[in-house]
Parts: structure tokens; C-alpha cells; sequence
């Protein structure tokens, strides 16, 4: 027994020997470990640091339909391959309506490849040839480096353009808002013109269209002014004494810019060219030295409500400290991450970043890219200018197609009576196709009936068109047709599209905040497209209320989108809405959105 116990203790304490040499040896090699996985990790973030500023290794897969091409190499092809090439050129700029981008170096996967100098400037050289053949031009946007079996090479980002066989350029809309004095229209007269502004509103004197904007130097209407890009990406604007004609004659792509009002005074004309215009983009012009104040918030919401994707500005950098303007960004930064806006801020500082953000923008509405410049001193200004070039279209071309397909549909924003000419009206054709000499209907009058009508010519961006397309802006002349007839709201439709008319409408709405009781008999603003009109509160069936216009009859579209606004006060919130129900708030805009829907009066 003690023998046993004796071997026991001796085991025992041997083993505890053992296991405290081995936790010896055993922290000795964690230590060894620690130290070798610190130097790893100074190493990797080392590398990391190396290559922060090189291309991810994948982008995502080619799709099969869109405007983007990759191009593993490009290095002497056959005929038979080169015509294949051609055509699939030809399908890419078509359905980019008019514009491609090849990613040379890339293979079908997304996997950076690179290619060797010579085999890129023979990629390069062909690419060059297959565009003269489809006849277009190739602009190189952006060359990037990476790492491939130790050995350097290069990947290429290439803008293929073309002017369409019908000369129809590519044509996208851009609302500019933003708070009183920020810098809209200097920035717009700056872009458009090619002169620098002197600090004292100089630029801005040829957009203003009454003389009081021009002695308060507040804009108050709503104007267009145009930026034209040509095949190979250079500026064609106002400079070197050209014509809007000459302009349109010389560009393969089209920003029209629409220059709305910042005062809170007229917050009803901003909606209005929101609403009716349609607008592709928004751009949102904030100034350095205010930071977000006034309208800005309202402004705001209001695009993310029409689900319009916007962009900002940081305009006037020259009159304020670094300091500053980072502060302004900061509280960009902070408003576009809140739970109302859930947006990605990407603080563009040179051209890669502006390449980056035009694509990432278009492919991506959460993304929202931020410019810092100054109209006075032209810091930055270049990279808005490729932000622009590059800024791809919204719809593509079956979208496009389809819409032509309808029936003509043009909505009417404004009529004038032009010496020689006759009565004009301006809108945007919402569907449809209009030529010269196409007959069409006008209405409602006051008595519900809709006018037989000519249109005699047409003109879009200050030139003559032949042609008018689905979601393009212009003008139309309609001869000796009597102006006492027509208003604001009108549509000029088919007559196959036997229009039918309405005095009430039923709408789903969400009501967050109100001074006072929404009850029947309340009385509300409806912004309707290019209608303004009141409403009154009829009854309530379950979570639907029926609302009941005035003796004026209107033709709004069913499942368009609306804005109700109260008559005798501005204090109601800003809604969302997806399909037929309403969100959340924006933002506290003083203005109720909602998804309506339309039923005939018996």
C-alpha cells in the first residue's frame, strides 16, 4: 500500500515536472508565434499599404445585355473575327444609346488580367479601327497597373461614342437644386459659357430671364441651359461664340441642366419643374461656406421622394479655409448616412474618382458622389466636366423602345405666341413619337372636350427637329391654333387614346405631422406632373381617402406619382412611396407624397 502510494506520488510529481516543462517550452513557442504573427501583420499592412490605391483583383461578371464590354486582348484579328467584333461593338453602343465602355485586359469573369504594352497598344489600335468602322471615336479614360506572375501590366477603361445614323443625340436631363445663394446659376453659367465667374455673379447674368433676378440675383422661374459633349469627350458649350444650333450639330451627347428656384418663396415652382420635367439626375449644389441651410434639406427630400438619384456640390471652396469645406463635408456625410436617406457618400478628388462615381452612380442609387470647386477659381471644375462625359443614361434601349411604341403622349408646361409663327407649347413627350405634321388632340377644355389639332414644326434645344422621341423636351408650333384655348396641365394626346377625363381620385396616404385634423372637407395642393390643382377631402373608405378636384377637368395618369400640399399652411411632412404604400419620412418638407389612383366620374 505505501509502495503503491509512493510510485503514485512519484508519478504524480514527474508528470506535473513534465507538464510545467512543456508550459514552459510552450509559452516560449506562443511567444515565438506572437512576435512572428506581428511581424506578418506589419508586413501585410505594409503590402496593404502598397497597394491601397491599385483596382480590386475581380469586377463583377460581363453581363450580356448593357453598355460595358470586356476585352481580354484585342491583338490582330482575322477578318471574319474583326467583322464579329464590329457587330458586337454596334450592339454594345445601342444598347448604351450611343455610348460603350470597354474594359480591355478583363476577362469574361471579371478577372484583372492585364496585358504587356505592346499587346495593349495593338488591342488599343484595333479597337480604334472597329469604331471607325461603326463610326464613332474611342476616348481612353483611365490605365491601371496590376500584379500578374510577378510581372507589371496594364488594364484599359475605354469610352466608345458615336453620333446616331439620325443624328437624335444622347440627351440627359439634370435638375439643379439647392438653398438661395449657393451657387446654382453661377456654376450653370460657368459650365455652359467656358469663362470663370469674377466673384460677383458675372456668369449668372445670361440665365436669368426677368430683370428682377438679375437686380436681386435670385433665381425665380425655371430655366434650361445645355452642355454638349462630342465624340471624343471634349466640351462643346457657348465659347468661341457658337450657337445652341451649332452646339447640338457638334455634340454626341446632351446635359440639359434645369435651373430651379432656392428660395423658399418658391418652393411650388421647384416642385413643378421636379414633377413635370422629369429629370434623370439632380444635382444638388451646397455652399462651403453655409454648409447645409435653408432649402437644402427640402431639396433633398424632395428628389429622394420622386426617387430622382442625385449628386452635390460643394460650391464656393475659394472663400473658405480647408478647414471649413471638410466641415461641410463632414455634415453631408452625416445626413446622407441617417436612417432616412441610407445613402453611400464618395468624396470625388481626382479624375479615377470621377470615372468610378459616373459608373458606380448609374449602377447603384444608394451612391452618392460629393465635388468640392469654385466657380471663381476653376478648382475641381475639370472633374465635374468628366463626371458629366462619362455619366452613362438611365434607361436603355429597350426601355426606350418600348416607350416609343405607345401612343403620343405630350404633356404641356408652357405656351407663348411667337411673331410669324403662331401659338407654341413646351412640354415633354412622355410616350409615343411626334413629327412634323402629326395630327393630335388637346384637352381637357372647360367643358371636358378635347380640339383637334396640326403640329406644324417642332424644335428641341433651340434648333429644328423633325422628329420628337419618348422623354425628350421641346417645343411645338401649332399655327393659328387659338392660345385662349389652351393651359398649363393640358395633354396633347393620339386620338386613338380616346382620353377620358376625371373629378375624383382615390388616394392611399400616410399622414405624419399636421397642425390640424385631416378630416373631410380639408382642402390640399395637387401636384400632379405638370398639374397644380386644389383638392378637396370627400369621405374616407377604410385607409383610402377620395379626394374631389375643382370644375376643372384634368387627365392625370393612373398610378402617377403626387404631392399634396395644404392650402392655408406649409406645415406637412414629405413621404416616400413605393408602389401604392407609403414609407417613411424624409425629411420635414411640409409636403405629403403619395400613389394615387383614377376613376371616372358617372
Amino acid at each position: 500500500m505505501d509502495v503503491q502510494v509512493a510510485n503514485h506520488c512519484s508519478i504524480t510529481s514527474a508528470a506535473k515536472a513534465s507538464i510545467a516543462q512543456n508550459a514552459a517550452e510552450c509559452g516560449i513557442a506562443n511567444t515565438a508565434k506572437k512576435k512572428s504573427r506581428s511581424r506578418r501583420g506589419r508586413r501585410g499592412k505594409r503590402r496593404r499599404g502598397k497597394k491601397a490605391n491599385e483596382p480590386p483583383p475581380f469586377l463583377p461578371p460581363e453581363a450580356e445585355e448593357g453598355n460595358i464590354e470586356y476585352k481580354l486582348k484585342l491583338v490582330n484579328p482575322t477578318q471574319y473575327r474583326f467583322e464579329h467584333l464590329a457587330t458586337q461593338l454596334k450592339w454594345r453602343l445601342q444598347e448604351g444609346r450611343g455610348e460603350a465602355v470597354y474594359q480591355i485586359g478583363v476577362e469574361d469573369n471579371g478577372l484583372l488580367v492585364g496585358l504587356t504594352e505592346e499587346d495593349m497598344k495593338a488591342s488599343l489600335k484595333t479597337l480604334r479601327r472597329m469604331a471607325e468602322k461603326v463610326g464613332a471615336d474611342i476616348t481612353l479614360l483611365r490605365e491601371r497597373e496590376v500584379d500578374c506572375d510577378r510581372a507589371r501590366r496594364k488594364i484599359a477603361e475605354v469610352l466608345v461614342r458615336k453620333v446616331p445614323d439620325d443624328q437624335q443625340f444622347l440627351d440627359l436631363r439634370v435638375a439643379v437644386l439647392g438653398n438661395v445663394d449657393s451657387g446654382k446659376s453661377t456654376l450653370l453659367g460657368v459650365l455652359t459659357q467656358g469663362e470663370l465667374d469674377n466673384g460677383r455673379g458675372r456668369a449668372r447674368l445670361n440665365l436669368f430671364r426677368h430683370l428682377h433676378e438679375i437686380q436681386t440675383g435670385r433665381t425665380s422661374s425655371i430655366s434650361f441651359e445645355i452642355l454638349g459633349f462630342n465624340s471624343k469627350g471634349e466640351v462643346v458649350n457657348y465659347s468661341d461664340s457658337r450657337t445652341a444650333e451649332e452646339i447640338c450639330e457638334s455634340s454626341s451627347k446632351m446635359i440639359t441642366f434645369i435651373d430651379l428656384a432656392g428660395h423658399y418663396k418658391y418652393l411650388k415652382t421647384t416642385i413643378f419643374g421636379l414633377t413635370s420635367y422629369c429629370p434623370d439626375f439632380a444635382m444638388l449644389v451646397v455652399g462651403a461656406n453655409t454648409g447645409i441651410a435653408g432649402t437644402t434639406r427640402e431639396h433633398l427630400g424632395l428628389a429622394m421622394a420622386l426617387k430622382v438619384p442625385i449628386f452635390i456640390v460643394v460650391s464656393k471652396v475659394d472663400l473658405c479655409g480647408k478647414s471649413t469645406v471638410e466641415k461641410t463635408v463632414r455634415q453631408l456625410e452625416r445626413v446622407l448616412k441617417q436612417p432616412g436617406c441610407n445613402k453611400v457618400p464618395m468624396v470625388v478628388s481626382n479624375p479615377d474618382d470621377a470615372v468610378t462615381a459616373a459608373q458606380q452612380f448609374a449602377q447603384s442609387s444608394s451612391v452618392t458622389p460629393i465635388f468640392t470647386l469654385s466657380s471663381v477659381s476653376g478648382e475641381n471644375l475639370d472633374l465635374l466636366k468628366v463626371f458629366f462625359n462619362i455619366l452613362p443614361p438611365l434607361s436603355n434601349s429597350k426601355e426606350q423602345e418600348e416607350l416609343m411604341q405607345q401612343l403620343t403622349e405630350f404633356q404641356v408646361d408652357e405656351i407663348y405666341s411667337v411673331p410669324d409663327v403662331g401659338t407654341v407649347v413646351g412640354g415633354t413627350l412622355y410616350s409615343g413619337v411626334c413629327r412634323e405634321g402629326d395630327r393630335l388632340v388637346v384637352g381637357p377644355t372647360d367643358d371636358g372636350r378635347f380640339l383637334r389639332l396640326k403640329v406644324c414644326s417642332i424644335h428641341r434645344n433651340r434648333s429644328g427637329c423633325r422628329v420628337l422621341r419618348a422623354g425628350q423636351a421641346a417645343t411645338l408650333a401649332l399655327g393659328n391654333f387659338d392660345r385662349s384655348l389652351l393651359r398649363k396641365g393640358m395633354v396633347m394626346v393620339s386620338p386613338k387614346m380616346n382620353p377620358t377625363i376625371c373629378w375624383q381620385f382615390e388616394a392611399a396616404i400616410v399622414l405624419l405631422f399636421h397642425a390640424k385634423t385631416f378630416r373631410r372637407g380639408f382642402q390640399v395642393t395637387v401636384h400632379v406632373g405638370n398639374v397644380r390643382q386644389t383638392a378637396t377631402v370627400e369621405c374616407l373608405l377604410g385607409k383610402v381617402w377620395i379626394f374631389k378636384l375643382p370644375d376643372i377637368n384634368q387627365v392625370p395618369s393612373p398610378g402617377s406619382s403626387q404631392f399634396l400640399n395644404q392650402v392655408f399652411t406649409k406645415e406637412l411632412d414629405l413621404l416616400s412611396s413605393v408602389e401604392h404604400n407609403v414609407l417613411r419620412s424624409v425629411t420635414k418638407n411640409k409636403v405629403l407624397y403619395c400613389h394615387l389612383w383614377f376613376h371616372e366620374e358617372p
